[in-house]
């Protein structure tokens, strides 16, 4: 079955879309990547949705993002087509995650994007609004990718963290042989976006990240914050757990802005404070790990400065990308989302509650029908 996904993540930079055929049943299926593109959200499109998160608001701004979300997700799946030569209509279905505007874990999550709007215009099935249903059943409303890192990347001998830095990061553990309910899966704190609104700041807003981790690389960590922010008790907290734009935020930025340490200075301790706490969640629930990959993707995969704070930190693990193993660095997310769609259509459960901490596994997502054929469709983007 052909399906696409389609993610946006909480460093609110644009989209991603994956297109992957799955064959196979259970845990033995294939997903094989057919096409991968991205389209960055227009500047003033990503203003108007850092209003809308995780703050005070009018719900007027909220509904119109909803629906023109719907058709910027549309018209990026219709680039993608069009420029890896696929007809819209091989595509048979859709997964949409949305873009986070709000989570409060365990209790309520929002993602906007309607999905009537891409049903509408592409006139395929979607699946979309995945959290909601885990929460219902007593998970946090994330992880939600630990299903798919399972699916692609176990392995008998050899242990497998996957690690992807987005917006925030996240682990998920995957012991050698492991079973799923084995699956150890959570966000260890801050990813890119720290930095990213650090660097912004720096910039005075031409720059929206730290290509190739090259400012972080000119100034130095300051041990003496890194040893304050790590200090935060949910880096000794156990699992499951999740973070986001909630705790780290604008409002974090501005704290270590307020410190007066040169800006060079502040990002490379933000670039480090990613790291480190990676390294804590690690060591928290695996403190010995021998014949141990981990395997990063995500925007802080192509930041150097960043990857060597990583095997500087966890010496005892080998540091890979995801691209060593067949998968897109930029691209994951959107794969699981396929293959979370994926199951979802089939009427399959794809939380992992030992993830989450659901009281057990259930079918993800709602299933909004698509009516072909479709009017034209054009990237909107």
């Amino acid at each position: 079955m052909r399906v696409a996904g389609i993610m946006s993540g909480t460093s609110l930079d644009g989209i991603d879309v994956a297109i992957v055929d799955i064959t196979g049943r259970s845990w033995t299926k294939r997903v094989e990547t057919v096409a991968l593109g991205s389209a960055p959200y227009p500047r003033k499109l990503r203003e108007e949705l850092l209003a809308v998160s995780n703050c005070e608001t009018h719900t007027a701004a909220i509904s119109r993002l909803n629906f023109r979300l719907g058709e910027l997700y549309a018209g990026a799946l219709a680039a993608v087509c069009r420029r890896a030569r696929l007809p819209l209509e091989s595509v048979k279905l859709v997964g949409c995650h949305g873009q986070t505007i709000y989570h409060e874990s365990g209790r309520n999550t929002l993602q906007i994007g309607e999905g009537a709007v891409l049903a509408e215009r592409t006139g395929l099935p979607v699946v979309c609004d995945f959290r909601p249903r885990d929460i219902a059943a007593g998970g946090r409303g994330a992880p939600l990718v630990p299903y798919a890192d399972y699916l692609l990347l176990r392995d008998r001998r050899r242990g497998r963290t996957a690690l992807n830095i987005g917006g925030i990061a996240n682990l998920t553990l995957i012991p050698p042989g492991a079973a799923p309910e084995e699956v150890i899966a959570f966000d260890t704190g801050p990813g890119n976006m720290v930095i990213d609104a650090l660097v912004s700041h720096y910039t005075a807003g031409k720059r929206r990240f730290d290509r190739d981790g090259r400012i972080a690389s000119r100034g130095a960590a300051d041990p003496d914050l890194l040893d304050v922010l790590l200090a935060n008790r949910y880096f000794q907290a156990p699992p499951p757990k999740t973070a986001g734009r909630e705790q780290y935020g604008r409002e974090f930025a501005g704290l270590l802005l307020s410190t007066g340490l040169p800006l060079p200075d502040l990002i490379a301790t933000a670039t480090a404070f990613t790291a480190a706490a990676v390294a804590a969640g690690h060591r928290l629930v695996r403190p010995e790990a021998s014949d141990w990959d981990l395997i990063v993707s995500g925007g802080g995969a192509h930041n150097r400065q960043l990857m060597a704070y990583l095997a500087a930190f966890l010496p005892e693990l080998s540091v890979r990308t995801s691209a060593e193993f067949g998968i897109d660095i930029d691209g994951k997310e959107a794969i699981a989302f396929a293959v979370l769609a994926h199951e979802t259509w089939h009427g399959r459960p794809s939380n992992l509650p030992s993830a989450t901490g659901a009281s057990r596994a259930v079918v993800l997502g709602k299933i909004i029908l698509g009516e072909q054929p479709a009017p034209p469709l054009r990237s909107s983007v």
